[in-house]
């Protein structure tokens, strides 16, 4: 679900990117009123960009908080049984590794 958000975002901000850099190459063609119409407009639409992205900086930020958070509550009330995951999972990352280095 949350990929999803964060592929969305990437999109949204990539289109107003586009948006953007066609309201500047179009303003540097014209002259006058029209130009600065629409180096407003492209400083507008990166504005929004910028704010998407911020929006999704925050989002993330927050994720990784409550994760820490619940991984130091579970470790809290659970230590034994995070110590034996902790070992498993690097009994097991130390047999990959020792398998990927004898095929070198």
């Amino acid at each position: 679900m949350q990929a999803n958000k964060f592929k969305t975002v990437r999109s949204d901000v990539q289109d107003l990117l586009q948006q953007a850099q066609d309201l500047f190459a179009e303003a540097t063609e014209a002259t006058g009123k029209k130009a600065d119409e629409l180096r407003a407009k492209g400083q507008d639409v990166l504005n929004q960009a910028l704010n998407v992205a911020q929006s999704a900086q925050t989002a993330v930020v927050q994720g990784g908080r409550e994760l820490a958070s619940s991984t130091d509550d579970y470790v809290q009330a659970n230590p034994w049984r995070a110590i034996a995951i902790s070992a498993g999972v690097g009994l097991l990352v130390g047999l990959a590794v020792g398998r990927s280095s004898d095929h070198y």
